[in-house]
Parts: structure tokens; C-alpha cells; sequence
């Protein structure tokens, strides 16, 4: 046999599943063309809220700070599955992958640390802060004295 047909025997079933994928894909995207609706009015693309007429405008513009804390979860998200193949596997790795992995833990704390430091978790607005100088204050009221 030559090297072509022995890549194909060894990997057919691969390639049945990259055939079947792309083909109930394209037959998804098919159906949906065809079955579709086509129907065209005025008012056939506004938004529709239960029932309610649109009041205003939909284009809203959300803080950063949606799409900040957006990132932050996903990021301790993944580290969280990290933590999880860890567990799975502790016995295989002994006390070498148990330290491996206190030194992930820490360094997740150290950067949670840091962002509640900065703010980056803070949702309230911030705050005004006036310093009030009371050494110069005298006390005018003579019943207090």
C-alpha cells in the first residue's frame, strides 16, 4: 500500500466527520433559506417589546466596565478549569503538581488582590472626597464652654 492510502484507511473516520459536519451545516443553512420567511413591511424589522410600541432610541451606550468585568470572568473562568484537570489528576502528580499548583492559586489571589486595589471591581460611583481642615475651627458657642 502506499503512504496516501495508508493516511486515509488510518483517518477515515476523521474524514466522514469533517464530511458530515460540513454537510448538516450547509443543509441547516439550506432549510433556513428555504423555510423562511420572506414577507416584506414597514414595520417588519423594528423591535417588538410584549406587545409595547419602541419608546426612544435602542442604541445604548454601556460602561466599559460591562465588558471589563466580562473579561475578568472568563479569565478566572478558564483558571477555574485549569483547577479542575488539576484535581482529576492530583494522585499522578503527587506533592510536585500539588505545589504547581498552590503557586497558580496564589498568583490568581495576587491579581484578584490587585484589582479590587485599582477598582477594577468597584461598580459605585466614585467618591468626592473633601478634606476638612479642624485645627482652625473655634468653638463659638459659649454654653459648650
Amino acid at each position: 500500500m502506499s503512504t496516501t492510502t495508508e493516511v486515509i484507511a488510518h483517518h477515515w473516520a476523521f474524514a466522514v466527520f469533517i464530511v458530515v459536519a460540513f454537510g448538516l451545516c450547509l443543509f441547516m443553512l439550506a432549510g433556513g433559506w428555504l423555510l423562511g420567511g420572506r414577507a416584506r413591511a414597514r414595520h417588519k424589522n423594528t423591535p417588538f417589546e410584549s406587545g409595547i410600541d419602541p419608546v426612544g432610541s435602542t442604541h445604548l451606550r454601556l460602561s466599559a466596565k460591562f465588558y471589563l468585568v466580562a473579561m475578568f470572568f472568563v479569565i478566572f473562568d478558564v483558571e477555574a478549569l485549569f483547577l479542575y484537570a488539576w484535581s482529576a489528576s492530583i494522585r499522578e502528580s503527587g506533592w510536585v503538581g500539588f505545589v504547581e499548583a498552590a503557586i497558580f492559586i496564589l498568583v490568581l489571589l495576587a491579581g484578584l488582590v490587585y484589582l479590587v486595589r485599582i477598582g477594577a471591581l468597584d461598580w459605585a460611583p466614585a467618591r468626592r472626597r473633601v478634606d476638612v481642615d479642624t485645627s482652625n475651627v473655634t468653638n463659638t458657642n459659649p454654653q459648650k464652654q
